[in-house]
């Protein structure tokens, strides 16, 4: 097989030859050309340097014969030209040892004239013109003149001389270039009939090939189909382990809330028994550790991106200025909050309150990394993440951001941590001192807002946590007026209350009568039509929206399409559903996220009710 190659490789090599010799012939001729190019533009500098001589000898002469000043200026513009143009041929010159005697001559000659000028300027000028035309007489600037141009003229013969050189040089570059033309076509005409044989017998042995390829091709598919199959079943075991960890995670904090909740409610049951009434310390027991499971709830379904989000257009710079307060109450006095708002900071769109959240979390997670004394920097940019990052970070979408950055002083954290920090459950700190959720749910309330979160950190070096909010473009929307601080505009109307779960309904609706309103409840859709048919005086329909028949956002449509006017609330403990899509609350929808507090509740209804 390589003795059948060795005339197509020999051809190759020595079409190579032919073409390379050819290039580097192409490239002689483009040598001398530059080379000619540039001895006429030596000798044309040597020439403006003669004729900046002549022009101030002329002007030197004219002012000793007249006294006019006026022949001192072309004098003195050609005296300081000359420096100028010798450096100008200092530099062409710098290359060539052959010229570089007859410059130095040159200047030397030159600078004799230019002295011999100057000094009869200078007689004159002192009133002894006689004295100043001897010197002139006496022949020494005109024997200088005479050998600059002689050394002129010496180096113009020496520049002809490599010219002519070249161009004989030329002359037999170009004669070869023929020969190696008229060899370079009979060489490819050659090979060209040789490769058409051998291809003739290639095509054979490729068809062959193919045959064999499409063989082997099929083995590697079953192999892959074998490989495939054995890697879906180790992501099935990685995910069944991980699906493991959240739910060991979740069953260990909620049994906890829970057995503090059984245990202080069975005090409680048995101290009323027995006609005690001290009972309060068990209550509040229970409400912080149903409170906490709650908690544990929302956050859990932040980092899933289930959390209803309510986003507005957001001045970050502001949102932080208010935080302020909040900070030093959670941080305590031995954290130094140090904050860095930069100007003109772009709007973000996102829910301000999960954006409070999310700083709330990170400065606590730094305060315990810094075992409460360190300083901690929250700082704001505008920022934009190009092709390049997004290319290392597949979930990114290259564009414009509003970054915020919260930074510590504390331990830091290894490589080994930063790839686990934002699983849940997942913690550095001692028994009972955190859930494992704080950084899970910033990055789910990040994500579903279609930012990015990174964090930058090393063991020892403190850390820094970078969350990139998408910038908005739209226009500004007006703030609703906040209806808080406001009395309560007290329904005059009843609340029917929509809620399949009787232990739930039985609770909403008491909780509803002990803030004073007038409350039906029914268990389904169908009944809640019936009631609202035969009660006239409905003024809010609070429904759930997992319900069995007919969901909460169909029975809304249809209470509002019968009664134009009926203002509606929604409820629910899990969020994907009618009223939130992509994580976003529909538009001027009221949403009360199970489980709510009395107080919840109050603020709601009050809020909708207050509504225009």
């Amino acid at each position: 097989m390589r003795l059948q190659s060795l005339p197509l490789v020999a051809g190759f090599a020595v079409l190579t030859l032919i073409v390379g010799t050819r290039a580097l012939l192409v490239e002689g001729q483009r040598a001398n050309r530059a080379a000619a190019r540039e001895t006429i533009e030596y000798q044309q500098q040597l020439s403006g340097l003669l004729s900046l001589a002549q022009e101030a000898e002329a002007g030197q002469r004219g002012y000793l014969l007249t006294g006019e000043k006026s022949y001192l200026e072309p004098y003195q513009k050609a005296v300081d030209a000359i420096p100028g143009q010798l450096a100008h041929i200092d530099a062409m010159t710098s290359s060539n040892d052959q010229l570089a005697p007859q410059i130095s001559h040159i200047k030397d000659a030159l600078a004799q004239k230019l002295a011999e000028m100057s000094e009869t300027i200078a007689l004159y000028d002192k009133g002894d013109a006689s004295k100043a035309l001897e010197l002139v007489r006496g022949g020494q600037g005109k024997a200088a003149m005479d050998d600059i141009r002689a050394s002129i003229d010496t180096i113009r013969r020496i520049g002809a001389a490599d010219i002519a050189a070249r161009d004989e040089h030329t002359d037999q570059a170009e004669a070869w270039l023929r020969v190696g033309s008229l060899a370079a076509l009979v060489a490819i005409f050659l090979l060209g009939a040789y490769t058409i044989r051998q291809s003739r017998r290639r095509f054979r042995e490729v068809a062959t090939a193919q045959e064999e390829l499409m063989r082997k091709n099929i083995e590697l598919g079953n192999e892959i189909d074998t490989r495939e199959k054995a890697e879906s079943q180790i992501r099935q075991m990685q995910k069944m382990e991980a699906v493991g960890q959240l739910t060991g995670g979740i069953a260990h904090d909620f049994n906890n809330m829970l057995a503090v909740i059984l245990s202080a409610m069975n005090l409680a049951q048995r101290k009323l028994k027995r006609g005690e009434n001290d009972i309060e310390k068990f209550i509040e027991a229970a409400t912080d550790a149903a409170n906490r499971a709650a908690n544990l709830t929302s956050r859990l379904l932040a980092f899933s991106r289930l959390q209803p989000l309510a986003p507005q257009v957001v001045d970050t710079n502001r949102l932080l200025t208010g935080m302020s307060d909040l900070l030093y109450r959670a941080l305590g006095e031995g954290i130094r909050v140090e904050t860095v708002l930069a100007a003109g900071l772009w709007k973000t769109y996102a829910d301000p309150s999960q954006i409070e959240n999310a700083i709330l979390n990170l400065a606590v997670n730094a305060r315990d990394a810094m075992d409460n004394d360190g300083q901690l920097t929250i700082e704001t940019a505008n920022s934009h993440l190009d092709d390049a990052y997004a290319a290392t970070h597949a979930e990114v979408t290259p564009g414009q951001y509003v970054m915020i950055a919260v930074t510590d002083t504390g331990t830091g954290m290894s490589p080994e941590v930063i790839a686990k920090a934002f699983e849940p459950f997942f913690t550095t700190k001692p028994v009972n001192k955190g859930t494992g959720l704080g950084l899970s749910q910033v990055f789910g309330f990040v994500k579903q807002s279609g930012g990015h979160v990174k964090i930058y950190s090393e063991p020892g070096q403190g850390t820094t946590i970078r969350i990139y909010l998408p910038r908005f473009f739209g226009p500004e929307e007006p703030a609703a007026p906040a209806g808080r601080g406001k009395s309560a505009a007290r329904v005059t109307g009843t609340i029917l209350v929509v809620e399949d779960d009787a232990r739930v309904r039985a609770a909403t609706t008491e909780a509803m009568r002990e803030l004073g309103y007038t409350v039906i409840h029914v268990g389904s859709g169908q009944e809640a039509l019936q009631q609202l048919a035969a009660t006239s005086d409905i003024a809010v329909l609070f429904t759930d929206i997992v319900m069995p028949a007919m969901n909460g956002r169909k029975l809304a449509e249809e209470a509002v399409a019968r009664q134009p006017g009926l203002k509606v609330i929604f409820t629910t403990g899990f969020t994907r559903n009618a009223v939130v899509h992509n994580g976003v609350l529909d538009h001027d929808v009221h949403f009360l996220a199970k489980p709510f507090t009395i107080e919840q509740l109050e603020a709601k209804l009050r809020d909708v009710l207050d509504a225009k």
